[in-house]
């Protein structure tokens, strides 16, 4: 996986500083046994670092679209992000949960497109908008970062939240 390599290239770059300290005459029985050492502790990873959740089974093509037309309809408001809203892994997934706090949303449904490379890729044929995020109010795609910056700067935003049922914080 990428942050097993990414990683493997500091323990890498960190034995490389470490050895080039070391006499001359001791370096080149370390570094395989190092080597082999941190390829026998990456094999066995604690469960804690194993995915907790199980992809579906790819015996149909349609299965991620049929899952994500579920999920669309399954809240007033859906995101799909990258990361989670109390963590965003990109400056426009970011925009979008702050722009609905701002609205003063209470409660959403999102989900980390980061996650699951398969709900990535097919929120983007669904939709048939290539970037993420990705906001659904009521099930029907309203666009991503730009679009919702334009949608809450005229009200149109809020008028969608409060038609769908979404509950907003009092006073906001």
């Amino acid at each position: 996986c990428k942050r097993c390599r990414v990683w493997t290239s500091l323990a890498d770059m960190m034995l490389t500083r470490v050895l080039t300290r070391l006499p001359t005459a001791a370096r080149p029985g370390i570094l395989p046994a190092v080597r082999s050492h941190r390829r026998a502790f990456a094999d066995d990873s604690h469960d804690d670092f194993k995915p907790q959740r199980k992809a579906p089974a790819p015996d149909a093509a349609g299965s991620v679209q049929e899952r994500i037309a579920r999920d669309v309809k399954s809240a007033p408001l859906v995101l799909y992000m990258k990361g989670v809203p109390e963590m965003p892994m990109c400056g426009f997934s970011n925009t979008v949960v702050q722009i609905l706090n701002a609205e003063g949303v209470e409660e959403f449904k999102s989900f980390n497109v980061l996650a699951d490379n398969d709900i990535r890729e097919g929120i983007k044929q669904f939709s048939a908008w290539p970037t993420i995020p990705q906001v659904y109010i009521n099930g029907e795609f309203q666009g991503g970062c730009d679009v919702m910056l334009e949608m809450f700067k005229s009200g149109e935003l809020r008028e969608k939240l409060v038609e769908a049922g979404v509950k907003l914080r009092a006073g906001s």
